[in-house]
């Protein structure tokens, strides 16, 4: 049993909350779904799952790259007589259907502690179930360079000069719904009510659009001088814009933006549901959301975790950033995405 000294030791002591005292150590192999693409799972192995191995070396977490959410959540529910994954990252709207279909588990602050360390906003996102373990948000990604005068808002993007020079990644990506959000929040509405404004005013921004599914990337069709301008999430667009020496740019439009919102959840029939509950434990502590945020600007859910100010200034958690941030509940989104994602096809790529 681990002593509270020898958690001190290790830097894990949001681990040693009494459920983990009282209890013997994490140990057995866990296995953990997350996103495929290689800048997320090479990171989130670095600054999270090695930091818990190392405090628990009876524990292995084997990460499952899965691609999507979408083919996420497709594979636990195929594996739902027989749950083969016990953790699992994926966006909101993803799990928030798998909630509902009782594929997960629900958590509490009993056995999970760092739930109460946790933003509201993070919380109110799985509700009962998996909360968030990082947020993001909404981007124009830019061509810092060739792009003049440079992009100053989301209205903008109805440039003449923007013309055949733009990557816009429409529904089902969830990018799409998002932009969906943030143009009738431009127009003054609100997408709870209508978006028949944004659904007009997109369809007149088809003729500039260059791509509706970029490929691979927005970022790449921007290094590559196919676009100028692309949506994107923040925290790779920081990356890129570090790697490429100021060559991207990424705009939080003055007209506001979304939280993309990630959430973490416990397989519902988990085989070793303890080790996957102390997982979920650490992966929402102050530690290894500092240790996460400041390797790849990933906004923390954790709202004790002490960031670098450096990076929390290239994030939507950032005071004056925040500010901006469009309040969205992505459980209603979901029981639309269908319909927005028809409009979109009929209305908008259509007048292209």
């Amino acid at each position: 049993m681990l002593t509270r000294r020898l958690l001190l030791q290790t830097g894990v002591a949001t681990l040693a909350a009494p459920a983990i005292l009282r209890a013997q150590s994490p140990a057995g192999q866990i296995r953990l779904m997350a996103y495929a693409d290689g800048t997320f799972q090479d990171n989130y192995v670095k600054t999270v799952i090695e930091p818990f191995q190392q405090a628990f070396p009876g524990v292995e977490v084997a990460y499952a790259p899965g691609g999507t959410s979408a083919e996420m959540l497709g594979n636990i529910r195929a594996q739902k007589a027989d749950p083969q994954i016990d953790v699992t990252i994926m966006d909101v709207t993803a799990s928030n259907i798998g909630n509902a279909e009782g594929l997960f588990d629900k958590l509490s602050p009993a056995e999970v502690p760092s739930l109460e360390e946790l933003v509201p906003e993070a919380r109110a996102a799985g509700g009962e179930f998996g909360p968030a373990v990082t947020f993001d948000h909404l981007v124009l990604v830019t061509d810092a360079v060739n792009l003049k005068p440079p992009l100053a808002s989301l209205a903008e993007l109805w440039r003449p000069d923007l013309k055949g020079l733009l990557g816009i990644s429409a529904p089902p990506n969830i990018q799409g719904l998002a932009l969906t959000v943030m143009v009738e929040k431009m127009l003054g509405g609100d997408y709870r009510q209508s978006v028949d404004a944004a659904i007009k005013k997109l369809a007149e921004l088809a003729p500039s659009v260059n791509t509706w599914n970029p490929n691979p990337d927005g970022y790449s069709l921007i290094q590559n001088g196919i676009v100028r301008v692309a949506t994107g999430w923040n925290a790779r667009s920081q990356r890129k814009i570090d790697e490429t020496q100021g060559k991207l740019g990424a705009l939080l439009p003055p007209e506001g933006s979304v939280f993309q919102i990630n959430t973490i959840n416990l397989t519902a029939g988990s085989k070793n549901r303890a080790t996957a509950v102390a997982f979920i434990n650490h992966a929402l502590s102050q530690q290894a959301q500092k240790a996460f945020t400041e390797r790849v600007f990933y906004a923390p859910t954790n709202g004790k975790a002490q960031i670098d100010p450096k990076v929390l200034a290239r994030t939507a958690i950032a005071p004056e950033n925040r500010s901006r941030m469009i309040e969205v509940d992505w459980s209603e989104i979901v029981k639309v995405r269908d319909k927005w994602n028809n409009r979109w096809r009929r209305e908008v790529i259509s007048a292209g």
